[in-house]
């Protein structure tokens, strides 16, 4: 498939709502903005954990000829197993995804947590919607960004292998990611994201897992589903987990709706995948 052809079908499925039960980008974007309607991160409420020990991290420049920093974590010692592309919830690049990324590396990896935001991080429901709809009307901008995140964890890592892995936002453009990288990516994580089940998905190469609430009325569950089939149809490696009972954001520790148990099985099926696809 040609280039202009992928970038034509990419940007359907954003502004113009290609996916089967997932409506409009405005229909989206409006359940988004219901589910974190009274939520708000909590300042500093996933930093209390472990995940400085044996790991290095600093902020990076990894898009060259664009001023965006994103977050690298490494293994303190050791080469990485390989790269992970790690991409924010609707709050942007805050410290709940730096810990994530540094999770990631206490594993063996090296995270590039990406700014989609470019600079810009919500406190608020307000602000993160505004971050949100922005990104969202410049679609090939954010493409090219997680392009740019994908050569850099190769070049300056060395790692052989890279997935991508995200949360609510950053669960459908890791998906997105899928489609555009095609069999330059390896693997790839999708918690509660946006999805579509259209011929967009026929690119793909790497092997899917999704984590989704049963609960979530941001993401239907018919259209996890959708998606879920669609991808049998295109014989592409698919595994989707509900968690029954899990709402929308379930695997955030410094949201409102954290659920512990459903985010502790998903992180451990998370390690248990990228092991598989990212160790060679």
């Amino acid at each position: 498939m040609s280039r202009t052809v992928l970038i034509l079908l990419l940007t359907c499925g954003v502004a113009v709502g290609c996916a089967a039960g997932e409506g409009t980008g405005a229909d989206y974007r409006e359940r988004m903005e219901r589910e974190h309607a009274d939520d708000r991160p909590t300042p500093g409420a996933a930093a209390g954990d472990p995940a400085r020990q044996g790991v290095t991290a600093a902020d990076v420049a990894y898009w060259p000829g664009a001023e965006i920093m994103g977050y690298l974590a490494q293994p303190a010692a050791g080469p990485a197993r390989g790269g992970i592309i790690v991409i924010q919830e609707w709050w942007g690049l805050n410290d709940n995804i730096r810990t994530m990324a540094r999770r990631f590396a206490q594993q063996g990896y090296a995270a590039l947590a990406v700014d989609l935001y470019e600079g810009n991080v919500a406190t608020t429901s307000d602000e993160a919607r505004g971050l949100m709809r922005h990104a969202m009307e410049r679609s090939e901008r954010l493409e090219e960004n997680l392009r740019a995140a994908h050569a850099y964890l190769e070049s300056a890592t060395g790692v052989a292998t890279v997935g991508s892995v995200g949360w609510c936002f950053g669960g459908g453009w890791s998906l997105r990611t899928a489609i555009l990288l095609g069999d330059e990516l390896d693997a790839a994580v999708i918690y509660y994201g946006r999805v579509v089940s259209d011929d967009q998905l026929a690119t793909i190469g790497a092997p899917v897992l999704g984590h989704f609430g049963s609960e979530d009325r941001g993401i239907p569950l018919e259209g996890v589903r959708a998606f879920e089939s669609r991808m049998h149809d295109f014989d592409k490696e698919i595994t989707v987990h509900i968690y029954e009972g899990a709402n929308h954001a379930f695997a955030n520790p410094s949201g409102t709706r954290y659920d512990e148990d459903a985010a502790t099985q998903a992180w451990t099926r998370t390690l248990e995948f990228f092991a598989v696809h990212l160790d060679g």
